[in-house]
């Protein structure tokens, strides 16, 4: 997988992004990534955990987690060239356009996450250490079964998923009001999703970032 096609295509899903305004400013996307490269990420010889009770939150399950750090990116190619193009200039700046994110000296983390039937996520923001969120489908779901993250007008009220269809995408600037989570449905098999974050340089899980030593900008 070279880098090229993987910043090609980011580049063209970015300029075709559709632009919502409520509840809270967010992007959707479409052909996110090389046809080819999720199925490649989804190929990975890793086995999705056993879900017991999440309490609504990632890291509840901590030690299951796949971050795109320094070793995924030398075991796995895929892993390397989706985090050379997000931590291109090309791509960083052309999220910083259409978002108004401000990503210099920020640090680039992408987690791939495989939840199966009993995942939820409570209502939260990602206010706070992180100035960016996407979040990318890579696998379509059964037939009447929607596997989009939630969007929410307030912690009390879902307005309802983001499409979840295969290489689609949702972007979001982190804010007091940018509520989402994943509420309690049917899920028939994996859902598969990577989600990309730009956050703070006191991140201090260093592991978890793509590279650590190596700001944005």
């Amino acid at each position: 997988m070279l880098e090229l096609p993987v910043t090609s295509a980011l580049l063209a899903s970015l300029g075709a992004a559709r632009a919502r305004g409520a509840p809270y400013p967010h992007w959707l996307l479409s052909h996110v990534l090389p046809e080819a490269l999720p199925e490649e990420i989804c190929a990975l010889p890793l086995a999705p955990p056993a879900i017991g009770d999440t309490q609504g939150r990632r890291e509840t399950h901590n030690s299951t987690r796949l971050f795109f750090g320094t070793a995924a990116r030398a075991d796995y190619p895929a892993c390397a060239a989706l985090a050379r193009a997000f931590q291109s200039q090309e791509v960083t700046d052309r999220l910083q356009a259409l978002t108004g994110a401000r990503l210099r000296g920020s640090f680039l983390r992408i987690e791939y996450c495989q939840d199966r039937d009993g995942f939820w996520l409570e209502p939260h923001t990602d206010i706070g250490a992180k100035f960016f969120t996407l979040l990318i489908y890579l696998n379509d779901p059964p037939a009447g079964e929607n596997w989009g993250t939630d969007i929410y007008t307030s912690p009390e009220a879902c307005l309802g998923p983001a499409p979840s269809g295969r290489n689609r995408g949702l972007i979001f600037v982190p804010g007091t009001d940018t509520w989402h989570g994943f509420e309690t449905r049917r899920i028939t098999g994996v859902r598969r999703t990577l989600i990309v974050n730009y956050v703070t340089p006191e991140w201090r899980a260093r592991h978890e970032l793509a590279y650590p030593e190596a700001p944005i900008g």
